[in-house]
């Protein structure tokens, strides 16, 4: 029996720990509509049309020209990312305990308690900037894209 109850316990103290990096992973979107360095990498290619660009990353945030008048497309995202996660765990324990003496109940209350809590938070931002440059008859020219992250 007593070994029964110090299993329960353990168990329950270690219920529903979870650390930030475990929440934020649980939370975060890995949807495939992201833009992303790889995409860019994997999907942008010298030759294509910019209807295919804007299939594939949709439309920009900034259009302008160049000297020789041809377009030149800036996608421009950010990503802020946060995680808090708290986590408390306490034992308490009420004992009560009892004699019959004299046909009165007589007996003992005891009681102790543990409490302890803890938290931890977490932010991240990351940027990626990418720019298409087009020739006259609207495909892709060349491309270049910069991505931070902090």
């Amino acid at each position: 029996m007593r070994r029964m109850s110090c299993i329960a316990l353990c168990v329950f103290l270690l219920t529903g720990c979870m650390s930030t990096a475990q929440h934020r992973a649980a939370v975060r979107d890995e949807g495939g509509d992201r833009l992303t360095a790889g995409k860019v990498q994997r999907e942008i290619k010298v030759g294509m049309t910019n209807a295919q660009v804007v299939e594939v990353l949709g439309s920009p945030n900034l259009v302008s020209t160049d000297e020789l008048r041809r377009e030149v497309w800036v996608y421009d995202k950010i990503s802020t990312e946060s995680a808090y996660s708290t986590s408390t765990g306490g034992v308490s324990a009420l004992i009560l305990g009892g004699a019959a003496s004299g046909g009165l109940l007589g007996g003992g209350l005891g009681g102790g308690n543990y409490n302890q809590g803890a938290g931890a938070a977490s932010t991240t931002q990351r940027t990626l900037t990418v720019i298409i440059k087009f020739d006259e008859q609207g495909k892709v020219r060349d491309f270049a894209y910069r991505q931070s992250s902090f």
